[in-house]
């Protein structure tokens, strides 16, 4: 056993860290009708900064044809990286650090949210499974997806890059890939890629765009500024030759050496879980921060343990803006209001109480 704790300095690449509460990224639908972040959203983000802590801000479209939700964020055009400038701005004025998620939506989006009202993209033409959004906050179905050409998937690739690049030019410290949702992760499974071209079938097949999309990022912003974001599930029953999807992506990423690899826990079956946490920690050599329903205890022992070396929080970042600061001292929890997660203004977002100024010691 070590004697780490959540509030133990670390390193993770360039990057040194006062404690190892990480704000994971959610999306708020707070942006404006074009994707451009708001001054709500540079207050937002400032709240949540403190000195020496890492904030990964909300998933940012990466192409118009990428947008999932009504009010989303975009990193494509001049508009988006001025506006993006404010939240970096802010939350640097506070000492902390702050990644930009990358994403495209995929099949998760909806028509009336395309450029001429297309038809989202996707690996194949199979819908998604649920409820999303239309472009009047409606909850709609998903429609059939159409299925990319191999040429478009060289266009995204290079709007990944670019996005990365933008993200730096709005101050961002680094940008984290989002392959736990979105077009990246219906590349990864079966379920939603039955292509039978170089991006299809076996696993190497199907994580290529991502590799690609990390490797283009790597280069252009370097690979201490790139971070990636996975499910624990997308590795779930899908193995190839005695080895598994996510260990395919674990040793294949790891070989770029990135900044960090972000894993949510998103298995319901708990020995299948606990041991292929067990297997990401030891085929990662670098830094990990692991997200999914912590307490301040389940956190606390997966630093002391090693499984992390960070722990992200979503919901209470959400709703307690100074949250290392209570969890440190073991204060109470603002619960939070899942009706004002989409969407909206100052209700739910800017307008949780604070407990004090969060300090660490030097």
């Amino acid at each position: 056993m070590s004697c780490l704790s959540l509030f133990t300095a670390a390193q993770f690449g360039r990057f040194a860290l006062s404690h190892r509460v990480v704000m994971a990224p959610m999306m708020r639908m707070r942006a404006d009708s074009h994707g451009v972040p708001t001054e709500l959203m540079a207050n937002y983000y400032r709240q949540r900064a403190s000195r020496g802590g890492l904030i990964v801000a909300e998933a940012a479209h990466v192409l118009s044809s990428g947008q999932g939700y009504p009010h989303s964020p975009g990193i494509e055009t001049r508009e988006h990286i001025v506006a993006w400038r404010n939240v970096t701005d802010a939350v640097h004025a506070e000492g902390g650090l702050i990644f930009l998620q990358l994403w495209h939506a995929g099949r998760l989006s909806h028509s009336s949210l395309q450029p001429s009202c297309a038809l989202p993209l996707a690996p194949s033409e199979i819908p998604a499974d649920g409820v999303g959004f239309n472009s009047l906050w409606q909850p709609v179905g998903y429609e059939t997806p159409r299925a990319l050409v191999l040429a478009e998937i060289d266009v995204l690739v290079e709007a990944y890059r670019l996005a990365g690049l933008n993200a730096l030019e709005a101050g961002f410290d680094g940008v984290e890939v989002h392959a736990s949702r979105g077009l990246i992760e219906q590349f990864l499974r079966r379920a939603s890629n039955c292509r039978q071209d170089p991006y299809g079938g076996s696993i190497a097949n199907r994580a290529r765009f991502l590799m690609r999309v990390v490797e283009a990022l790597a280069r252009a912003c370097g690979n201490d500024r790139v971070g990636v974001r996975l499910s624990l599930s997308t590795g779930d029953e899908d193995q190839e030759g005695g080895v598994d999807l996510l260990e395919y992506l674990v040793e294949h990423l790891a070989a770029v050496q990135l900044s960090y690899l972000h894993v949510v826990r998103g298995s319901d079956k708990e020995a299948y879980a606990a041991a292929s946490e067990e297997k990401i920690r030891s085929l990662w050599p670098g830094f990990l921060i692991w997200a999914g329903n912590f307490s301040t205890t389940s956190a606390e022992a997966a630093i002391n343990n090693g499984t992390a070396d960070a722990v992200a929080f979503g919901r209470r970042f959400a709703s307690n803006p100074d949250l290392p600061f209570r969890l440190q001292i073991g204060g109470p929890l603002n619960s939070y209001d899942s009706h004002t997660f989409y969407g909206g203004g100052k209700l739910g977002y800017t307008d949780y109480p604070t407990l004090n100024s969060f300090l660490l010691p030097e």
